[in-house]
């Protein structure tokens, strides 16, 4: 019986219409070893392995071992936020703009 992990992974892919390919493609792994991360308990990842299935399910390494109590959503954002750190200023300012807009639509 898979584990947290394990467990996650397949709710995260398959909510994201993911198939096992095509998180294999997205990590640059094979579809054999993505079915073993989800299926074979206790799982043996590397950290790139690791780095990397979280990036393609837009989460943080931390939530898919369950390590912390996030949800799903505070591990997405927590995601988002490492991913626009490495943006360049200039596209930084352009979703600050993006999220000023959006904001003022919710008020309305």
């Amino acid at each position: 019986m898979p584990d947290k992990f394990g467990k996650r992974i397949k709710e995260l892919r398959t909510a994201k219409n993911m198939t096992l390919d095509d998180l294999a493609k997205a990590t640059s792994s094979a579809k054999s070893y993505v079915w073993e991360l989800e299926n074979k308990n206790p799982p043996r990842p590397s950290a790139e392995k690791l780095s990397a299935i979280a990036k393609a399910l837009d989460v943080t390494v931390d939530y898919l071992f369950g390590r912390d109590e996030q949800s799903v959503g505070d591990a997405t954002d927590l995601a988002f936020f490492r991913e626009y750190t490495g943006l360049p200023s200039e596209t930084k300012e352009q979703l600050r703009q993006m999220a000023k807009i959006l904001g003022a639509k919710k008020d309305k």
